[in-house]
C-alpha cells in the first residue's frame, strides 16, 4: 500500500543487468520487467524496486545502504547464493535477535540475509 512518507521503491546499481537478473532469479526466485537495456524492475522480491546500469557498486565499505533479505532457512540460502554465483563475504554470525550473513552478487553489490530461526 502506498503511503506518504513510507519507503515505496528501492533502486540499486548493476554493472551487468543480465547477470543480475540471472543471479536473483536463481538464488531467490525474483522476476523482472525490462525497461530498456539500462533498467529492470524487480517483481516478487517483497518490495518494489529495480536495478539501473552503473559501473558503481553498493557496499557498506563505501557507505551504501545495506539491503537485508529474510530467510527461514539461512544455511540453505547460503548454498543457494553460492550456487547461483554469489560470493559470501561475511559468514553467518549471531546478533541480538537472530543470525545473518553478507554476500555480493556477481556484479559486486553487497546484500545481507538474516533469520530469526535457530539453525
Amino acid at each position: 500500500m502506498k503511503e506518504t512518507g513510507k519507503i515505496n521503491y528501492i533502486e540499486m546499481p548493476s554493472r551487468d543487468i543480465e547477470a543480475t537478473k540471472a543471479f536473483f532469479s536463481a538464488a531467490f526466485e525474483w522476476s523482472f520487467v525490462d525497461y530498456g537495456p539500462d533498467y529492470v524492475a524487480i517483481e516478487n522480491a517483497g518490495i518494489d524496486g529495480g536495478f539501473f546500469k552503473s559501473d558503481k557498486v553498493a557496499s557498506t565499505d563505501n557507505g551504501s545502504v545495506l539491503v537485508v533479505l529474510y530467510s527461514a532457512k539461512l544455511e540453505a540460502t547460503v548454498e543457494s547464493v553460492k550456487s547461483a554465483g554469489g560470493t559470501v563475504i561475511q559468514d553467518i554470525f549471531s546478533f541480538p535477535g537472530g543470525r545473518r550473513f553478507h554476500f555480493s552478487d556477481p556484479t559486486g553489490n553487497e546484500f545481507a540475509v538474516w533469520s530469526d530461526v535457530d539453525a
